[in-house]
C-alpha cells in the first residue's frame, strides 16, 4: 500500500456499506452476492480502494455488536480479495479491523480516529497498514449535541493533531497516517463549509487528507427545493463531485464517494487542465 499514499493522482475510495440502515443505500448491498458484485463494479470503475463498512454511522444510528459487524464484512472482504479488489475496512473496533486485515483488507478507515477503541493503534502498528484518522467527538446517537465550536477549523486541527500524536505513540509510522476532517460528524452545515474552504490549515499537519462529503445531508440542504425540502440522497451526485474537485484542488490526498466513475472522470478533467489549485484557504 506504499504507492497508495504517494499516488500519481488523487485516490478515489468507493463506498460499500453492507448494512441494513446506511443513510445512502441501507440494505441495498446487505446480500453477499450483491455486495461483491458492487465492490467489483466500483473497482472496475476506477476505485483505488473499496471501503467496506458493516456498521452505520448515520446520525442517530444505534451500534451493533462486534460479532454482527464482523459477520457482515468478512465474507465480502474475502470474496473481493479473491477477485483482486483493494479494500479498506471502515470500523472503529480493533477486533473487527484485525479480522478484516487478515481477510484481505489493506487499510483501516476509523471514523473515531482511534478514540472508540484504545486497542486500534496496536492493531494498525502491528499490521503496518495505513490508518485513516477521522475527526470525531462521539458516536452517532449523540454527535450533533457535540457540534459546538468557537473556531471549527482550529479546533478540528488541534483534535486531529492529538489523534496523530496518539497514533505515533502507539507505534504507527508517520507515513502510514491519513487524516479526515469528519464532515457531518459533530458538524453542522456551516462547519462543513468552513472546513472545505480552509483545508490548507489541516494539510499543514503534514499528513495526507481524505475528504468525504459524498451525498451528505448538508449538500441536500444546500440544494433544497423552494419549499425547503432537502434534495433526495440519490440526487446529490453533482454536488458531491463539485466538492471532490474542490478538495483535491486544495491538496486533498483522496476522496470517498458513492459515484466512482463520475468522480474519476471529473478528476481526469482536472488533471488534464493542469491540476489547478485553490490553495485550500480563504482569500
Amino acid at each position: 500500500m506504499t504507492d497508495l499514499l504517494r499516488p500519481a493522482r488523487p485516490v478515489v475510495m468507493g463506498v460499500l456499506n453492507v448494512t441494513p440502515d446506511s443513510f445512502s443505500d441501507g440494505g441495498r448491498y446487505a446480500d453477499l452476492d450483491a455486495a461483491v458484485e458492487h465492490g467489483i463494479r466500483l473497482h472496475h470503475e476506477g476505485a483505488d480502494l473499496v471501503d467496506i463498512g458493516g456498521e452505520s454511522t448515520r446520525p442517530g444510528a444505534r451500534r451493533v455488536d462486534a460479532e454482527s459487524e464482523a459477520a457482515r464484512v468478512l465474507p465480502v472482504i474475502r470474496a473481493l480479495a479473491a477477485a483482486g479488489v483493494p479494500m479498506s475496512i471502515d470500523t472503529t473496533r480493533a477486533a473487527v479491523a484485525a479480522a478484516a486485515l487478515a481477510a484481505g483488507a489493506g487499510v483501516v478507515n476509523d471514523v473515531s480516529g482511534g478514540l472508540a477503541d484504545p486497542a486500534m493503534g496496536a492493531v494498525v502498528a502491528d499490521a503496518g497498514c495505513p490508518w485513516i484518522l477521522m475527526h470525531w467527538r462521539g458516536h452517532s446517537d449523540r454527535m450533533y449535541e457535540l457540534a459546538e465550536y468557537h473556531d471549527v477549523v482550529g479546533e478540528v486541527r488541534a483534535e486531529l493533531s492529538a489523534r496523530v500524536d496518539d497514533a505515533l505513540a502507539a507505534g504507527v509510522a508517520p507515513d502510514r497516517i491519513v487524516i479526515d476532517p469528519g464532515l457531518g460528524f459533530a458538524k453542522r452545515p456551516e462547519h462543513n463549509w468552513q472546513l472545505t474552504s480552509r483545508l490548507g490549515e489541516l494539510l499543514d499537519l503534514g499528513h495526507p487528507l481524505l475528504f468525504a462529503a459524498s451525498r451528505k445531508s448538508y449538500l441536500g440542504r444546500l440544494l433544497a427545493d423552494p419549499a425547503g425540502s432537502p434534495r433526495p440522497v440519490d440526487q446529490r451526485g453533482a454536488a458531491t463531485i463539485a466538492t471532490s474537485v474542490l478538495a483535491v484542488s486544495a491538496g486533498a490526498w483522496g476522496v470517498r464517494v458513492h459515484e466512482v466513475r463520475d468522480t474519476v472522470d471529473a478528476l481526469a478533467v482536472w488533471q488534464a487542465a493542469g491540476r489547478p489549485s485553490t490553495g485550500g484557504a480563504d482569500d
